[in-house]
């Protein structure tokens, strides 16, 4: 005789319903409203269709040209942070002690970066990166460097990267940490007794053994560095000219600065698409090579 299934227990995640419901789906529904009307003020809106998503996957109109650039600049942007952060958050990771106080030591040191708010953060960048009384730019330009990343591109970007590869890099080495704590002492005993070398422990264990809080450390990174708005915005403001005005910039300006409602909700919505798109690959390109490579071993 089969037991009854007891559906109360639904009662408990109706709240969770809710609130998702109210915080996520309804200002959903409002932007997909937005992005197909425009409006002339005075609350007044007019059907306008698909007519924004024209014009903004258009190359040949300004609002196009304007998003196709802020959207290369962001894409650059995350694929270099991605190539810093990551491998170094490995090499961080494996230097960090495995017992012992100096433990609790380094994941307190580690953790510090992170829970400094964005905005305090661009603003001690700001400071710090100044040629007059920042430390960085007083030293950089001392030694010769004319630093100025205010008027010069490629010290705005420079800055920027390094600005966030200090925030950050702290998330992926503790996350590679935990991977690193949860292997077995059996894997390194066996290694000794092989006589495996440093690397070939680093290639046949860890690195494995560190595929899946990989992906959870290179799906974060990617979307909180296409993300970013509020560290660069306050450091250049999107500046010199439009360097460093990334998607979220540009979304913001058209949105708060323009108060184009229809063309910022096309925007919004085309970004989250490509969001979820690009973590949907590496989700899957990493989920594959990880079962390929069970698939070999088995």
């Amino acid at each position: 005789m089969t037991k009854p299934l007891n559906n109360r227990a639904w009662f408990f995640v109706l709240p969770v319903f809710a609130i998702v419901a109210f915080s996520a789906i309804l200002p959903l529904m409002t932007v997909v409203n937005y992005s197909v009307q425009d409006t002339f003020g005075n609350n007044q809106f007019f059907w306008n269709g698909i007519g924004w998503f024209q014009e903004l996957l258009d190359p040949s109109s300004q609002l196009g040209e304007q998003f196709l650039s802020s959207l290369m600049r962001t894409l650059l942007f995350s694929a270099i942070i991605l190539l810093i952060e990551v491998p170094l958050g490995i090499a961080v990771a494996l230097s960090m002690p495995r017992e012992g106080w100096t433990v609790a030591l380094c994941l307190v040191l580690m953790a510090i970066p992170l829970l400094i708010p964005w905005n305090v953060v661009g603003t001690i960048w700001q400071v710090f990166a100044r040629g007059d009384i920042g430390l960085l730019g007083w030293v950089v330009n001392r030694l010769g460097i004319d630093y100025n990343y205010t008027g010069d591109p490629i010290d705005a970007w420079v800055t920027i990267i390094v600005m966030d590869v200090w925030h950050w890099t702290s998330l992926v080495a503790l996350l590679c940490y935990a991977g690193l704590k949860s292997i077995p002492d059996a894997y390194y005993q066996a290694a000794r007794i092989d006589g495996a070398s440093r690397w070939a422990v680093f290639s046949t264990i860890q690195l494995p053994k560190m595929r899946r809080v990989l992906l959870i450390a290179v799906l974060l990174r990617f979307m909180d560095s296409f993300m970013i708005y509020t560290e660069p915005f306050v450091l250049t403001g999107g500046g010199p000219g439009n360097a460093t005005t990334f998607l979220s910039i540009d979304l913001v300006k058209l949105a708060l600065g323009q108060f184009d409602l229809g063309k910022a909700a096309a925007m919004s919505l085309v970004y989250n698409l490509i969001i979820l798109a690009i973590c949907w690959v590496f989700y899957t390109v990493m989920t594959n090579v990880d079962a390929e490579r069970e698939r070999i071993e088995a």
